[in-house]
């Protein structure tokens, strides 16, 4: 799916003939994303309108708007590479994490960031379909690396390593989502790795 190339030129029109497939998928997300970022309800309606392409292009790629949707929020993301576990397990599993982090809030504005937050936090069903399609495949590198080493007698044998992703991972979205404040601000950072440290005594062989 050509997405970034399509959100860099919203709004732009290719000339007479049929546009590539490619080409009204991006269409289609870029067009999700401008209602996002402009806060405006999400309707099937709004986005071929916005988009320029037709109701049966959109539910040919995506099945209902939910799945756009749960899409388009993920744009910019992807699935980091496998956690590197031959040196500093705690290092390399924390610097996944929080450079996922990082990655997600850096490429997003503020704004949609939060809105992303808002949308999947009032919408259960879209929050169910946005973790099913994109955000557990995002957690795997870890939670294997996470697995290696309980099985290396690093980690205690009898942890649960969605349980410990969880918990490693929510001390971030806490200052972000609960707090407010912004995970590149020095005390914020200090915080996270703070409550981590204790966290991964607990988790230590």
């Amino acid at each position: 799916m050509a997405v970034d190339a399509a959100v860099a030129t919203a709004g732009i029109r290719r000339g007479p003939g049929r546009p590539r497939d490619e080409d009204i998928d991006g269409q289609i997300i870029a067009a999700t994303l401008a209602l996002i970022d402009a806060d405006e309800d999400l309707t099937v309606s709004r986005i071929v309108a916005r988009g320029g392409v037709s109701r049966a292009a959109l539910y040919r790629r995506w099945p209902s708007l939910t799945a756009l949707v749960a899409a388009a929020l993920d744009v910019g993301r992807t699935v980091p590479p496998p956690v590197d576990a031959e040196g500093d397990l705690r290092e390399a599993i924390v610097g996944s994490l929080l450079g996922d982090t990082a990655a997600a809030t850096s490429g997003y504005s503020e704004a949609r960031f939060r809105h992303r937050i808002r949308l999947v936090m009032a919408d259960r069903t879209l929050q169910k379909a946005y973790w099913s399609s994109h955000v557990s495949r995002r957690r795997m590198p870890v939670e294997a690396a996470l697995r290696r080493g309980m099985e290396g007698g690093i980690l205690r044998g009898d942890l649960d390593a969605e349980a410990c992703f969880d918990a490693i991972a929510g001390t971030v979205y806490y200052q972000l989502v609960v707090r407010g404040d912004f995970f590149d601000e020095p005390a914020t950072r200090a915080r996270v790795a703070a409550a981590v440290d204790v966290i991964w005594r607990g988790m230590l062989a």
